[in-house]
């Protein structure tokens, strides 16, 4: 089968991060992808299915393992070569079409399961990932075992699998792994009835973060950080009350709450800020335009860099880290997972309208070129697209 492969090869992945900086995107044709002829991956046990990708989305951080940005955090928890993409609709060897939870959990590692019905992303001990008959890998897209999406097969364990409605479009599909990560930073956040959000982003995760707010929380104003026409336009459609520029987030959420400024901080800010960019510079904004005693979630992935957490332990703020999904608990008591929620949340907020531009695998450089310029091109989500 043909799949793009992304080797262990050290000089083209710095390569990559270098020339990364100056051109986006470009790592997809210096660093270390390929595409090329392998052999399909084989079902690691029974309750394994083989899935072949109609959709697979390009993440943030596949774009950061690409262009060289990931943290060497990842290291011990990929193995190599592996066969990127995460985000897939599907069919399998029977024609049911598919969505993916990624997400390697202990069920699809033969481990016990933290407590009955646990989701793959559920635990308090990372520890299954050294188990099982697949190699290392926190989730397909990132393990030599599994494949991933951006080939043209994968398998996945019976856990990780979601039956997609007959009325659901792939497109509806492909974005059901996004809006389940906004809807687990949405309820990470903790958001109480009335609160003042602020929205860091209008990509793909800042605006399914967005839509959750809307959807499953009882937050009160939200303001949300966009850089182009187009991503203000969808924040608005998607109910947010405040739009603006990442450059006037601070004299924003000032003027928003009538405080002042400390220095580069605020006196006071927004209960809660939601970081869907996951930069040095997010970061910082992100802690100083939260109010003392207040909450940031960290929902896109970090680089590694320098960032001074002063402010954050002067002013007690809770950092929080919003992965991927899992089991929730919801206001009333009751409890649903990421994904259950995720389908809802799709329909009722028509995600789909964000897969702007799809690409065969052999146009892969293009691909990853206008995922990396998606802002200025005016695209939210970009797709590989392949006959199954």
């Amino acid at each position: 089968m043909q799949a793009l492969v992304f080797e262990r090869k050290l000089a083209r992945y710095a390569a990559a991060a270098v020339a990364s900086r100056v051109v986006p995107g470009i790592g997809g044709e210096v660093g270390p992808l390929q595409l090329r002829d392998v052999e399909p991956p084989k079902l690691p046990g029974p309750d394994w299915r083989t899935i072949t990708p109609r959709l697979t989305g390009i993440c943030g951080s596949d774009l950061a393992t690409v262009e060289g940005r990931s943290s060497r955090y990842f290291e011990p928890l990929v193995s190599f070569p592996f066969i990127p993409g995460h985000e897939v609709v599907g069919i399998d060897q029977d024609g049911h079409r598919l969505a993916l939870e990624p997400v390697l959990g202990p069920a699809a590692r033969n481990e016990p399961l933290p407590f009955p019905g646990a989701a793959p992303g559920d635990g308090n001990d990372y520890g299954y990932l050294l188990g099982g008959a697949i190699k290392d890998g926190i989730q397909i897209g990132f393990c030599s075992s599994t494949g991933g999406g951006w080939g043209e097969a994968l398998v996945a364990h019976q856990s990780q699998l979601h039956s997609v409605p007959q009325h659901f479009s792939d497109e509806a599909a492909v974005m059901l792994e996004p809006a389940a990560g906004g809807v687990h930073a949405a309820l990470k956040a903790e958001v109480e009835a009335g609160a003042s959000v602020a929205v860091l982003g209008a990509g793909t995760m800042g605006l399914c973060s967005l839509a959750a707010l809307r959807a499953v929380t009882p937050a009160g104003t939200v303001i949300v950080t966009a850089k182009y026409p187009h991503q203000r336009d969808l924040a608005a459609e998607l109910s947010a009350d405040i739009v603006v520029d990442p450059s006037e987030l601070r004299r924003s959420v000032r003027r928003f709450c009538g405080c002042r400024m400390l220095g580069d901080y605020l006196s006071s800010g927004v209960d809660i800020t939601i970081d869907a960019v996951g930069s040095p510079a997010s970061v910082a904004d992100a802690i100083a335009i939260t109010r003392p005693r207040g909450r940031v979630v960290l929902l896109g992935m970090p680089e590694a860099a320098r960032v001074d957490l002063t402010g954050l332990w002067h002013r007690e703020t809770e950092l929080v880290g919003a992965y991927t999904y899992g089991t929730e608990t919801l206001a009333d008591g009751n409890t649903a997972t990421s994904f259950e929620l995720a389908f809802d949340l799709v329909e009722s907020a028509k995600l789909e309208r964000l897969v702007s531009a799809r690409y065969p695998l052999d146009r892969y450089r293009e691909a990853i070129t206008h995922a990396a310029e998606a802002g200025s091109r005016g695209a939210v989500k970009v797709v590989f697209e392949q006959s199954g």
